[in-house]
């Protein structure tokens, strides 16, 4: 069964949309979104604007993570090893989870969002709007092939980008 929101060919008779998390249940029938019917929903991530990459070491010291977002005016960091995304740490984390803590004491692996939900460039504006609705996320970053991160897109450049073409 083809998902109505990110036409991912799901098995016959399944709930939920293994790629977006879409309800299939509630699929009404209507074909999915064409890329070239001019509908947003149906542009590629890669369309978009995406914002910039800041990469720490899940070692790296909470404290100057904290410091290096407030420098260079973003609220995410991107956690790798070798290259391969395990985590995100994100102004939340840093708000909910190590408020009221030693910062000196910890790493951002201690703090850090494991595993987080990611795109694909080839994933649709249907997916991204679907991931942070379905996720409450702010932040998904973006991978290639072994999930090695190109780039973080935030909600708000995903508000901007629609606006832009609503007009």
């Amino acid at each position: 069964m083809l998902c109505p929101v990110c036409r991912y060919d799901n098995f016959e008779g399944e709930a939920q949309c293994a790629n977006c998390g879409a309800d299939l249940a509630a699929a009404d029938g209507r074909p999915p979104l064409a890329e070239d019917d001019g509908n947003f929903l149906g542009e590629r991530v890669d369309a978009l604007p995406i914002g910039d990459l800041w990469i720490v070491d899940p070692g790296y010291p909470v404290a100057d993570a904290i410091r290096k977002m407030h420098g260079s005016d973003t609220d995410c960091l991107l956690v790798c090893e070798e290259g391969r995304l395990i985590g995100i740490f994100t102004d939340r984390d840093a708000s909910v989870k190590a408020v009221d803590k030693r910062l000196g004491l910890f790493k951002v692996r201690d703090f850090m969002t494991a595993d987080p939900v990611v795109l694909r460039h080839e994933d649709t504006v249907a997916v991204a709007v679907n991931k942070m609705a379905v996720g409450g996320f702010r932040h998904l970053p973006i991978v290639v092939e072994g999930d090695r991160p190109t780039g973080v897109l935030t909600a708000a450049d995903l508000f901007r980008h629609i606006v832009s073409l609503l007009g």
